[in-house]
C-alpha cells in the first residue's frame, strides 16, 4: 500500500508562479486573487476545512463552504448547536485551511472567532437554497440516527416549516467571523523549494514573512 500511496501524483506538470515579492499589503488581497484563480481550474474552491477543538482539547475538523471574505474576516455559517457550533463557544479560535491541488496551492488561516448580528446570520440563512433549509431546520447535526425512517419524517416536517415560513430562520443559525492573527499562502514546487509567505498581524498592521519550505 505505501507503494501505491507514494506512487501517486500530488500535482499537475504546469503549476502558477507565485512572485512573493509583489506580493500585496493584506492577506485578503491576496487570498481574493488565489480564490478567483482557483475557481477558473477547479471545483468548490470555497471549500474549506474548518478546525476547532472540543472540551478536552482535542482537535476536530470538518469542510464547509466559505460564505464571505468581509474587511479583515473570513466567514463561516453552521448551527450554534452543531458540535462545530458548540466548540466555538467553548473555545472561539478556529484555523481555515483551503486546498486546491490542481493548483497546488494551499492557504492556511488561524485567529478568534465571533458570531455576526442575529441579522446577517438570518439573512444568510433565508439565502441559502430550499433543501440547505431544510437541511439546518431538520436539526440533530452528528447525533446517532437510529432509524432512516425518522430522518424521512423529520425531513419531510422540515419542508412543510420551510415552505410555510420561507423567510424564517432558526434562531440557533448562525455566521461565524474568523479574524485572522496569521494568514500563510503556500504554493508547491516541484523541485520541493515551495514558496511560503506569512502573514501576521502586529499592532494593527499585517507583517509579511517568507518562511522556509
Amino acid at each position: 500500500m505505501n507503494r501505491t500511496l507514494r506512487g501517486w501524483p500530488s500535482f499537475p506538470e504546469e503549476l502558477p508562479e507565485f512572485g512573493i515579492e509583489a506580493a500585496p499589503a493584506t492577506p485578503r488581497e491576496l487570498f481574493l486573487e488565489w480564490l478567483e484563480e482557483a475557481g477558473e481550474h477547479v471545483l468548490a474552491p470555497h471549500a474549506v476545512t474548518l478546525s476547532t477543538v472540543d472540551a478536552d482539547g482535542v482537535p476536530d475538523a470538518r469542510v464547509v463552504i466559505l460564505k464571505d471574505v468581509d474587511g479583515d474576516t473570513w466567514a463561516v455559517a453552521t448551527s450554534s448547536e452543531s458540535p462545530k457550533g458548540v466548540q466555538l463557544a467553548n473555545n472561539p479560535f478556529a484555523a481555515l485551511t483551503f486546498f486546491w491541488p490542481g493548483r497546488g496551492r494551499q492557504v492556511r488561516l488561524r485567529g478568534p472567532v465571533s458570531a455576526a448580528d442575529p441579522e446577517v446570520s438570518a439573512a444568510d440563512f433565508t439565502a441559502r437554497p430550499p433543501a440547505s433549509r431544510v437541511e439546518a431546520f431538520i436539526g440533530r447535526q452528528s447525533q446517532v440516527l437510529e432509524d432512516p425512517a425518522d430522518l424521512d419524517h423529520a425531513a419531510a416536517e422540515a419542508e412543510r416549516w420551510v415552505g410555510e415560513n420561507p423567510g424564517v430562520a432558526p434562531e440557533t443559525w448562525t455566521r461565524y467571523l474568523v479574524t485572522p492573527s496569521e494568514v500563510e499562502f503556500w504554493q508547491a514546487s516541484h523541485d520541493r523549494r515551495h514558496k511560503r509567505l506569512r502573514y501576521r498581524r502586529e499592532n494593527g498592521s499585517w507583517r509579511k514573512e517568507r518562511l522556509w519550505p
